[in-house]
């Protein structure tokens, strides 16, 4: 086969089955690592089920709300309901946690995290046309519903956390972006502007090198235990020139009056020092 066809035979590709079982299987892992969703498995099944499809359909369920559309025309699709739910119920359930053990074995984990990112593509690339079905020359909403379509299960997490009895608004994702939610984002502006022929490469090679980045970012990521966006430095750069950003002022040596354990600085006990010392004086004077 000629390597200038892989691309297109790439963007051929069907998501269903095994690339929508990974994208459940990742999903639904990365909600039993949540804090407290254990304990809401054991407590309330029905709230763990409606947070794990959240993390599984998050992205049509945002994307729908924002066109007008049924939120709950996921729910449709019976196949992958059933699918998504299998997956939910062997990860919390199985016994001696088999099925959670067996997909955390690193091998396996970096496969099923690289094939979700497959899907994140197919994901944004989707939304985008969907969108430009409803709004023909609309970018913000093409960009917009894309961006929901590949990261609507990070854009929804606080009513997910909801769901499962949390609230915590400081974690919302407008405020502080994870990485998936950043590069979602980036490949949506992307997308739509090929979309709309600004853009001079084709949607196959597009789709192929955009995926080809997630894959390696994700595993990379995931071999170096590393939580840092590779985002950071253009994000740092851009935020000096564009929005004023300045870093952080450091204390110099001597300068912090009180620590956060309550003891006093150097400049303090200098200055104290100092003061005892003039007290002595004064008093040995007297006695002379």
């Amino acid at each position: 086969m000629d390597l200038g066809q892989v691309p297109l035979r790439f963007s051929r590709l069907s998501m269903f089955p095994f690339f929508d079982l990974a994208h459940y299987a990742a999903s639904v892992m990365s909600l039993k690592e949540q804090r407290g969703s254990v304990e809401v498995s054991c407590q309330s099944p029905i709230a763990c089920w409606f947070s794990a499809m959240l993390y599984c359909f998050g992205g049509s369920v945002l994307s729908s709300m924002m066109l007008g559309e049924p939120p709950v025309g996921f729910l449709a699709n019976t196949t992958n309901i059933l699918l998504a739910s299998s997956i939910w119920y062997l990860v919390f359930y199985c016994p001696h946690d088999l099925a959670y053990r067996c997909v955390s074995f690193l091998p396996l984990r970096l496969m099923v995290a690289g094939m979700k990112e497959v899907t994140r593509t197919w994901k944004i690339t989707g939304g985008v046309m969907h969108a430009h079905s409803h709004y023909k020359n609309a970018w913000l909403i093409m960009i917009a519903v894309g961006w929901a379509r590949g990261a609507g299960g990070g854009l929804i997490s606080n009513f997910e956390q909801l769901v499962r009895g949390v609230w915590r608004p400081e974690s919302n994702e407008l405020l502080n972006m994870s990485y998936p939610v950043k590069v979602s984002l980036a490949g949506a502006v992307l997308f739509t502007l090929q979309h709309v022929h600004y853009l001079p490469i084709a949607k196959h090679n597009l789709v192929f090198f955009y995926t080809v980045f997630l894959v390696v970012i994700k595993v990379t990521m995931m071999l170096t235990k590393s939580k840092a966006s590779p985002f950071a430095p253009i994000e740092t750069l851009l935020g000096r020139l564009l929005f004023g950003w300045q870093p952080a002022p450091s204390k110099g040596k001597g300068e912090a009056k009180v620590s956060s354990n309550g003891t006093s600085s150097i400049s303090d006990r200098t200055s104290s020092g100092e003061n005892t010392d003039s007290i002595k004086k004064r008093q040995a004077k007297k006695t002379e």
